[in-house]
């Protein structure tokens, strides 16, 4: 499923700076005239007493790691410790069903996009935003702009969730598998999905009439 196709903090963040898929563009990103202390529209940026807060940078998919592991070879090399404090891939652990088994995958959250704790300036802006795999920041017109603190916080509590997320491969009419319980090998059509409790209803040929039958997400497969 697509990063802007669910109700994601960090969805609802981009969608409220006004540049859901947009990062800042190079030439337009000058810190030197972005007037950082002026109040933009949108939600206030909330920054610790020190001025540090996270901000959302827009990488190539697929490098997310790799771009982490430039900017803290960057971070080390170029002295900014003290202005460039962490940087994070958002993951969270997922079990998908595939031929019948289950495994456990490490799914990044936000294709594309990685989070960095920093003191923005003209010098750790530079540092982050000529990192090798980095095409911008997130933010408006010309101002990287971070995080609220309630979003930061719904990242977080998303990453460190105990129960693993269960990927749906499936959708309302389709055909599936019963791959587990006393239906195990039945084939049947998803007539409902219920996410808040991760239940799916299946339309189920038993004797010759079309039968209900209310499955697990772990239980059922695409046919």
């Amino acid at each position: 499923m697509d990063l802007f196709d669910r109700d994601d903090p960090l969805k609802n963040a981009l969608k409220a700076l006004g540049q859901a898929c947009e990062p800042l563009q190079d030439d337009a990103a000058d810190l030197s005239s972005a007037n950082l202390g002026e109040e933009t529209q949108g939600p206030e940026p909330v920054q610790s007493e020190d001025g540090r807060a996270w901000y959302v940078v827009h990488c190539y998919s697929g490098y997310e790691n790799k771009v982490r592991h430039n900017l803290e070879q960057r971070i080390e090399t170029m002295g900014m410790k003290d202005k460039i404090f962490d940087v994070v891939v958002p993951t969270e652990e997922e079990i998908e069903v595939k031929e019948g088994k289950r495994r456990t995958v490490e799914r990044r959250v936000f294709p594309g996009y990685i989070l960095v704790n920093m003191i923005l300036s003209e010098e750790s802006w530079y540092v982050v935003r000529n990192t090798p795999g980095v095409t911008g920041f997130v933010g408006m017109g010309n101002t990287p702009t971070p995080l609220r603190a309630e979003e930061v916080a719904q990242i977080i509590k998303r990453m460190e969730a105990e129960a693993p997320r269960i990927k749906v491969t499936f959708k309302s009419g389709e055909r599936v598998r019963i791959v587990d319980g006393p239906f195990n090998d039945f084939r049947g059509t998803v007539s409902e999905i219920d996410m808040e409790r991760a239940k799916v209803r299946v339309m189920v040929n038993f004797f010759g009439r079309e039968t209900p039958v209310e499955l697990d997400f772990l239980q059922v497969e695409k046919a």
